[in-house]
């Protein structure tokens, strides 16, 4: 790290004579002051050789590898900062405030990784000048995956999920990052959790169902927060809105072998179906379930899903709800045990012409609230989107804020 003292370029409006030095951590303490007699006028003047006085700032980051993940702080040693301006090499300026006695500004957010900027500052008398530095590039970056898409329209219990490429040591630090905001002051929470796939995974669901017509908005202003030694920083900000659909909610029930569709309220639809044989692993899950994608004619194979050679089947209006595999989906095969028995290996199986018409009406984001003894257990949390099943306090216990 250099220990030289940056060049400024000094700006003094006509008359002035005030300069304004940038350096770097070590502060120029003093500031040389000069008074000539004046003539028989009595009259005096500050710096008689044409020299103005020197007031020295600590700026404390310097250099062309400063550290990164620190606020950008920026010191007068005398008077008054007017204006301070910290611009990275591309985008807009950091925000920060100037203190209340004038002498101090701190940057609200903090340097990142691999970044040069430009510091510009003014005083109260009008001195000007500008300095330099830029931050270490970072060893290892740190990348996330959201969910759902932008600008999506999405059902009642999509929550907003965050999976990162690498593990997460400091969660309350990307907590703080995650900004949420929505249309109607929805109340809910951050919670962390494991995902399926064994990434740290972190959700914002709200306390109760969204209201229909809500507007959701993420800025992740995360570019030079610090995950930790395993995980990296982050190196850019993300941001995503979507808008909550219709109320619609499916309505499962395993011992009655029937499904039914619920718009506001009412109920538009009522299927039989056949659901996953009980007594062991080929049994279907109970709980809300949420769906996760509409995925059309797929390729199901039993060993994806530990069972062996059970099957190998090309699968129409395929509806997935978890990440271990259970959909809802046409299952024309499993036709004779429709509304009369649990059968299949898992899914929720119906008839070509039923699923194509629940295909038609569902949404990503919509609830599936599956009940009925014949179950293997309850939707994890990490398994799909399984948030719905722990209660509204234990899920405000998993923010990293709390």
């Amino acid at each position: 790290m250099s220990s030289a003292r940056p060049r400024i370029r000094r700006s003094t409006p006509a008359g002035r004579r005030t300069r304004l030095a940038l350096t770097g951590p070590a502060a120029l303490l003093a500031a040389a002051l000069t008074a000539c007699s004046g003539g028989a006028s009595g009259s005096a003047e500050v710096g008689g050789d044409g020299k103005a006085p020197d007031t020295s700032i600590t700026v404390n980051l310097r250099g062309k590898a400063a550290a990164p993940g620190e606020p950008v702080k920026v010191t007068l040693a005398h008077g008054k900062l007017k204006a301070v301006s910290v611009k990275p090499g591309e985008g807009g300026p950091l925000a920060g405030k100037i203190s209340a006695d004038g002498r101090t500004w701190t940057s609200d957010r903090v340097a990142a990784p691999g970044t040069a900027y430009t510091v510009e500052a003014t005083d109260t008398d009008g001195g000007s000048d500008r300095a330099t530095f830029a931050t270490a590039e970072a060893e290892k970056v740190n990348k996330l995956s959201l969910a759902p898409g932008k600008n999506t329209t999405v059902g009642i219990a999509q929550p907003l999920s965050v999976v990162f490429d690498h593990p997460v040591k400091d969660k309350a630090a990307v907590e703080k990052a995650l900004k949420v905001s929505t249309s109607n002051d929805t109340e809910g929470s951050w919670g962390w959790l494991q995902d399926y796939s064994g990434k740290d995974r972190v959700d914002w669901r709200p306390k109760e169902y969204w209201k229909p017509g809500t507007k959701v908005t993420l800025d992740a202003q995360l570019n030079g927060v610090d995950t930790g030694a395993d995980g990296g920083w982050f190196v850019r900000d993300y941001a995503t809105t979507f808008t909550i659909g219709a109320a619609q909610v499916v309505k499962v029930d395993l011992d009655g072998h029937r499904l039914a569709l619920h718009r506001d309220g009412k109920q538009v639809m009522d299927l039989p179906m056949s659901a996953g044989t009980p007594g062991g692993e080929k049994a279907s899950w109970r709980g809300t379930a949420v769906l996760m994608s509409k995925e059309g004619t797929i390729n199901m194979r039993s060993e994806t899903v530990g069972l062996g050679d059970a099957y190998d089947k090309m699968v129409d209006y395929s509806m997935r709800l978890t990440w271990s595999g259970m959909y809802a989906h046409a299952a024309p095969w499993n036709a004779n045990y429709f509304g009369q028995a649990n059968r299949s290996s898992g899914c929720l199986g119906m008839s070509d012409a039923n699923a194509s018409a629940l295909y038609g009406q569902v949404r990503v984001g919509d609830p599936f609230e599956i009940t009925g003894a014949e179950a293997k257990g309850t939707v994890a949390e990490g398994n799909g989107y399984g948030a719905w099943n722990v209660s509204w306090e234990d899920w405000q216990a998993k923010s990293a804020l709390k």
